[in-house]
């Protein structure tokens, strides 16, 4: 079997939105072979550049091939590398109904390097950002925490008090226990939730 198949049957037995990094590949051959086979791969359409070292393959169904979801592919780079990774404070306002503001571009924020991917025509932006803001990257309560921050703090006695009728009692108290990982302005907010 050649670099080539032998890349493409690794990045078969990955689930979707799985990178698949050059780097990764080294025990099927010579850095210099790997990144000829994965420039072929992404010329026949077999992967997806996403960035600089780090491919994906693509979804086939019964429509043609697309890109996986941006949501997939980073819950699956966070696996792969071990960065803690979360929706930006605008999309998490969006998904507590705070605003309807879409943002033309996905933005995650992460405890690794910023920067840029791009699944075909999705833009992802994963932009380095402090421990304080990636708590519980997938609940409410750490949507939360962000939506706070993104709004601001002129917006906060706002936000705190629609944020109290979107939480329910669990995800309240667990916005609760994290106010001492976060900003004054925004512990004072939170602390409102208690009441």
């Amino acid at each position: 079997m050649n670099t080539t198949e032998a890349i493409l049957r690794y990045a078969e037995g990955l689930p979707e939105g799985a990178p698949v990094a050059a780097k990764a590949l080294l025990h099927l051959g010579e850095r210099a072979s790997i990144d000829q086979a994965l420039s072929r791969l992404v010329k026949r359409g077999a992967l997806i550049r996403a960035g600089r070292g780090v491919y994906t393959r693509p979804v086939v169904s019964r429509f043609g091939k697309r890109a996986p979801s941006p949501e997939k592919f980073v819950e699956q780079l966070s696996a792969h590398t071990g960065e803690a990774v979360a929706p930006s404070g605008a999309a998490a306002a969006n998904m507590l109904g705070l605003t309807t503001q879409n943002p033309a571009v996905t933005v995650y924020l992460t405890s690794g390097r910023s920067r840029s991917l791009s699944l075909g025509r999705q833009k992802i932006e994963l932009r380095h950002a402090p421990a304080w803001l990636l708590q519980r990257p997938l609940e409410r309560s750490g949507q939360a925490v962000r939506a706070l921050a993104w709004m601001g703090r002129e917006h906060a006695p706002e936000t705190a008090r629609r944020l109290g009728a979107a939480l329910n009692a669990k995800e309240k108290q667990e916005l609760l226990s994290m106010r001492s990982r976060v900003p004054g302005w925004m512990a004072k907010e939170i602390s409102v939730l208690a009441v």
